[in-house]
């Protein structure tokens, strides 16, 4: 159940799902990357269960043909329940149930791979005429603990626009993210909610504006739209995000950063994933005590034994 402290910015929730998994074949192969098991729970349920507990009641899946399975995952499997139910086996059936219950899931296909923001853009088609913002999740970006959302939805309901997620990122890391030019504002208490002024995406160290990257999670105005249409393609015919959020900028449109000082993990690379894995399973209380002693046992065994 949502909590109903939180501050009611969007409706829907856009998760751009229609990449082909490249850094992970072969194993998505046949397997989508978003289905990929975070210890046991698809990555692509995790970004779901995040968007619900924001006050998101529908999640819209921007998916490329031949990726349905993607969206399958959150519909009822009656002859799999039934086979649990019939077996005893409560726990698997209660989390075989829990993703066709966390929110009511659509599909839009983006026929070809055109951009992040191309992909944003195929959403508006799903959304009532009502909406005035959505949220944007990218499911390579694990962000934790969940909540970002809520904090950025404060920011919007006080200062309206649209409201972005950062990072701090080492220096030497800079060149691999798109970095905010920010600034502080006068009035706001917290230090970790900044102006945005621009963005400049994978700089050099020395063009870099700031440390604050990039993080996955979007509160976009639904002008958003409007800026897409408006924006060029660039490079391989994609159309960017980014550039349509500067656009807005350069027009007056308010942006705001919430720097996130959790864990975050890149779910899109099998470095990442593992990362992600481990941190869950950590704290898993099935498998986080038998795996610490493992890990612990495991490095201390002198490298050439490994």
């Amino acid at each position: 159940m949502t909590d109903p402290t939180i501050v009611r910015a969007f409706r829907t929730a856009v998760v751009p799902a229609a990449g082909m998994g490249t850094r992970f074949l072969p194993a998505t192969k046949t397997v989508p990357k978003e289905l990929l098991p975070v210890v046991d729970t698809p990555g692509i349920e995790l970004v779901a269960t995040e968007a619900a507990a924001s006050g998101a009641d529908k999640l819209v899946i921007v998916t490329a043909p031949g990726k349905a399975g993607v969206v399958a995952h959150f519909v009822e499997d009656l002859v799999l329940e039934g086979r649990l139910e019939a077996a005893g086996k409560h726990h698997l059936l209660e989390k075989v149930r829990r993703a066709p219950n966390l929110i009511d899931v659509k599909s839009v296909v983006q026929a070809e791979p055109l951009g992040l923001g191309h992909a944003v853009g195929c959403a508006e088609q799903a959304l009532t005429t009502d909406e005035e913002a959505i949220a944007v999740l990218l499911p390579d970006d694990l962000v934790q603990p969940s909540g970002v959302l809520d904090v950025m939805a404060r920011v919007r309901a006080k200062r309206g626009g649209s409201v972005l997620c950062a990072i701090d990122v080492p220096k030497s890391q800079v060149g691999s993210y798109g970095i905010f030019d920010v600034q502080e504002v006068p009035g706001i208490a917290n230090p970790d909610v900044m102006r945005v002024r621009g963005m400049v995406e994978k700089p050099k160290l020395g063009d870099a504006p700031s440390t604050l990257a990039a993080a996955g999670r979007y509160l976009l105005d639904r002008a958003i739209f409007d800026a897409l249409r408006r924006v060029e393609p660039g490079v391989g015919g994609e159309l960017q995000l980014t550039d349509a959020i500067a656009l807005l900028i350069d027009e007056g449109h308010p942006v705001h950063v919430v720097i996130h000082r959790g864990p975050r993990h890149d779910l899109g690379n099998p470095g990442g994933f593992l990362r992600a894995s481990l941190d869950h399973a950590l704290d898993h209380p099935d498998y986080g005590p038998s795996l610490r002693t493992w890990l612990s046992e495991r490095l201390e065994q002198p490298a050439s034994e490994l």
